[in-house]
């Protein structure tokens, strides 16, 4: 069996302490969207209504402030239209970028072992309808409900709260917001460290009442194209096939029958839990025909090709999943911490190489079974992106 050492001769483990480091660059020339032939799978499908992405009207971001108050910690600030770019940098090269306030962390540029710095992550730009904030797809973001009591809302805006560390060690942006009646309160924390970037997400929930957290920290690793690329270490793990994970910022071959959900595409999962429990969906959530093996399995391969595509929920899988792309020379060390499950998505190798599709998506999820805070407690959890490419 391979693994990275293939392509990464100073092969490092995922450091145990908590990273610190964040950078980020905005991608200048990303391609404008194009439509390109419908997703088809084998997999067993759910079908029910999904509402369409609603224009939210951030509020206009202080720049000047910006740059003010959180001088000195190895991060500037850039106006985009209505938007806010974060830039991060250290000075080994690892940079990121994320745009505020929806918190979509859009570029991740690491150093290889050959001497150059490649981008990490997968991002699409399209035309806005307003003709000046583009759309944009893929990076990582946050697509997570808090619900109680049958309310619940998603976080969809972020405020700032800090910014500490240096460019030579590491470099941590800590966002905040919370529901209406300030009584649930989610912190997403972005880390960049020489070679890892970590986004962690903690909610706190201040009711009297337990939430249950649904949803997913949703991950577009770029690669040359699936045909190249493996997951090592899925051997033995018990999986669900599902229809793709909707959200604001996926990125998924174009589908007639589908619609963008408004941030946190938990009608998605809503119809994955009804096949689950009744066999049978309700208020149209209905399911084609296939057989339960269609649906569940055991992963058998270890050095898992992603050509083929597909969609699932492994409910056993390892914390750390090693993505290679042969084709780029280089690989990623995904780990996961607090989530249970972990959506691995392929739109497979029939899209042309190097296109708006030349990704693998990794989210670490609560998708199938919702994670329960009680009244007055907090979760935390996270996922890590480690380069082991120095």
């Amino acid at each position: 069996m391979a693994n990275t050492s293939l392509f990464s001769p100073h092969f490092t483990p995922i450091s145990s302490k908590n990273p610190s480091k964040l950078q980020i660059p905005f991608p200048s020339n990303l391609p404008f969207t194009h439509n390109t032939s419908q997703f088809s799978t084998n997999m067993r499908k759910f079908h029910f209504p999904i509402p369409a992405v609603a224009s939210i009207p951030y509020q206009p971001i202080n720049i000047d402030y910006l740059e003010q108050e959180f001088n000195g910690h190895g991060v500037t600030f850039e106006s985009v239209g209505d938007i806010c770019v974060a830039k991060m940098t250290m000075e080994n090269g690892s940079t990121v970028s994320m745009m505020l306030p929806s918190g979509l962390i859009t570029s991740y540029k690491a150093p290889m072992w050959h001497g150059g710095i490649i981008e990490l992550l997968h991002t699409a730009v399209s035309q806005g309808e307003n003709g000046r904030n583009p759309v944009i797809e893929g990076g990582v973001s946050v697509a997570i409900d808090c619900e109680s009591e049958g309310l619940s809302w998603s976080p969809i805006s972020w405020s700032f709260r800090s910014i500490t560390g240096n460019p030579r060690e590491s470099i941590q942006i800590e966002l905040i917001t919370s529901d209406s009646g300030n009584k649930v309160e989610v912190k997403y924390i972005i880390t960049l460290e020489e070679d890892v970037l970590t986004s962690e997400i903690v909610v706190i929930n201040s009711k009297a009442s337990p939430i249950q957290l649904k949803g997913c920290l949703v991950s577009h690793l770029t690669v040359s194209t699936p045909d190249a690329t493996y997951a090592i270490g899925l051997e033995g793990s018990d999986f669900f096939n599902i229809q793709p994970f909707l959200s604001k910022f996926s990125m998924i071959p174009p589908k007639s029958s589908q619609k963008k959900g408004d941030g946190s595409g938990w009608g998605v999962l809503k119809g994955v839990l009804a096949g689950l429990g009744a066999g049978n969906g309700n208020d149209g959530n209905e399911l084609e025909s296939s057989s339960q093996e269609e649906m569940e399995g055991e992963e058998s391969d270890n050095y898992k090709q992603l050509d083929e595509q597909m969609s699932r929920i492994y409910t056993s899988a390892p914390r750390n999943v090693t993505v290679i792309d042969r084709g780029r020379r280089n690989s990623v060390i995904v780990g996961r911490e607090g989530f249970k499950e972990l959506y691995m998505l392929s739109p497979g190798s029939k899209n042309e190489i190097y296109s708006k599709y030349s990704y693998i998506c990794i989210g670490q999820s609560a998708m199938l079974i919702p994670i329960v805070i009680g009244p007055e407690d907090e979760w935390k959890g996270r996922q890590v992106l480690h380069n082991p490419n120095l």
